[in-house]
């Protein structure tokens, strides 16, 4: 399959990614907000997703601060935004997820659509927004050294950028966009919660719209 795509790898690598509703942002059994959420998200999706039991002894962070369970050969990514969160697990390539929803930003969108060389006057939109956050936290790239990243016309699936890594997006619907970074093309396997507690469900189209 075109690796550009993003629809295979020979090797047989895999992404997944799982999204979650939460009635509240995240909290411990006590029910006392997180302060390190992440840790807490990630260790509950692997056991949602791979049946394994780990706490955060078993996360480790390398010196671009990317995520990875060692142990069990897997990169990991969170993020959270308003009432959802997202845990991306790859079993190969670097893995960064982003979700970003429709705030008022005008200056940020405007500085960001001079970053990644605009139009003038023309601001990013919420999309290459996600698509950058889900880059920086796949790769070394940082928010001090940015400029110069080029986002490529939208497209399904895995799309190449100039610094070594792709991305690929998706409209959640209810105001969510949601992004995914790589630094090698694979399939990515879909999965939601409608809350903690629930079953993983596997799903070909991730949408959080109701069905019509």
């Amino acid at each position: 399959m075109d690796a550009a795509s993003g629809e295979g790898r020979a090797d047989g690598a895999v992404i997944d990614c799982l999204v979650t509703r939460h009635p509240h942002l995240p909290r411990d059994r006590m029910g006392h907000r997180l302060n390190d959420a992440g840790r807490w998200l990630i260790t509950g999706a692997v056991a949602r997703l791979y049946g394994l039991t780990v706490t955060g002894r078993d996360l480790a962070r390398d010196e671009h601060r990317r995520w990875s369970l060692p142990a069990y050969g897997l990169t990991a990514s969170v993020a959270h935004c308003a009432e959802y969160s997202t845990v991306a697990f790859s079993t190969g390539p670097q893995v960064g997820v982003d979700l970003q929803d429709h705030r008022d930003r005008p200056a940020a969108m405007q500085w960001l659509g001079d970053l990644l060389g605009r139009p003038a006057g023309e601001p990013a939109t919420m999309r290459d927004f996600a698509e950058c956050e889900a880059l920086i936290k796949a790769s070394h790239i940082r928010k001090e050294t940015f400029a110069g990243v080029r986002l490529p016309a939208w497209q399904p699936g895995w799309r190449p950028t100039n610094t070594g890594y792709l991305v690929r997006s998706a409209d959640l619907g209810r105001g969510l966009h949601l992004a995914l970074a790589t630094d090698a093309a694979a399939p990515v396997r879909w999965w939601w919660q409608d809350r903690p507690a629930a079953p993983a469900t596997r799903t070909d189209a991730l949408t959080l719209e109701p069905a019509a």
